[in-house]
């Protein structure tokens, strides 16, 4: 008979475990964090779609517009407006002696696009993206056709001038007339045209041909990359998958008689 208050065997050496309470609050207040922080930056990539697929919008609307004469994206500049893709029209005279090159591709093919000096009637001067020639064709003379003389007037969209070098791209080689990004004071300066008389703006010209073929017009590329849903695809999926994870485990803690698969 055993003796009276005495413990067994088994509950002397394996005592009853009791869940630590402090330590479930801290995982289940880590788990809502998480899923806090996974909802969050679903809903933000949703907020970058919509704002991406405005600004796509407005783009297209923009390139549909008829063009607007040079005042207007002048205007826009001095009062701190975006001109992005705004058709502009301009007319003056080529300075072709002193066109400056963009290293580009075409098709896959290396090459440049060429960016000449308009002088406008009051004096000034704008650079215009004329288009894309292939490597081997970088000299004028091998493409005098294209070299237009007179009076001419192009049509095509407001750029940007860029405030400073992007990270990450070469510098530019002005001694052997390379630019690997815009830089439009550099293309001014090694013209020796004054910097107060070009307009602080590129017009990248649009798809008329030209004589002989060259440059090929029409280059600008609106790339504008959209994966935002996606992304937010992602972020709500893995918020499900924890809910999910979570309430297997809950499920499975309540029915350890329920079999495993």
């Amino acid at each position: 008979m055993p003796v009276k208050g005495a413990f067994t065997v088994t509950e002397a050496a394996f005592p009853a475990r009791r869940p630590n309470f402090f330590l479930q609050i801290a995982k289940a207040l880590l788990l809502l964090v998480v899923f806090c922080i996974l909802l969050a930056l679903g809903t933000w990539q949703v907020q970058r779609l919509h704002w991406k697929e405005g600004l796509l919008a407005d783009i297209a609307e923009r390139q549909a517009t008829a063009p607007v004469p040079l005042s207007v994206i002048e205007t826009m500049v001095a009062s701190g407006g975006d001109i992005e893709y705004r058709v502009v029209t301009a007319t003056g005279h080529y300075l072709n002696d002193k066109e400056r090159h963009f290293f580009a591709t075409y098709d896959g093919d290396p090459g440049y696009h060429v960016y000449t000096p308009l002088q406008l009637a009051d004096g000034r001067y704008l650079f215009v993206n004329r288009g894309f020639v292939p490597d081997v064709d970088k000299a004028p003379e091998k493409r005098m056709q294209g070299q237009l003389t007179g009076e001419q007037t192009v049509i095509g969209l407001a750029r940007a001038k860029l405030a400073e070098h992007p990270s990450g791209m070469p510098d530019n080689d002005l001694a052997k007339d390379i630019f690997y990004w815009k830089d439009l004071d550099a293309m001014a300066s090694s013209d020796g045209l004054p910097k107060d008389k070009v307009l602080p703006f590129f017009v990248d010209a649009g798809k008329a041909p030209n004589p002989g073929g060259l440059p090929i017009g029409g280059v600008t590329i609106v790339d504008l990359p959209n994966s935002h849903l996606q992304y937010a695809v992602t972020w709500y999926g893995l918020a499900a998958a924890l809910v999910v994870i979570v309430a297997i485990s809950w499920w499975r803690k309540r029915h350890p008689e329920a079999p495993q698969q």
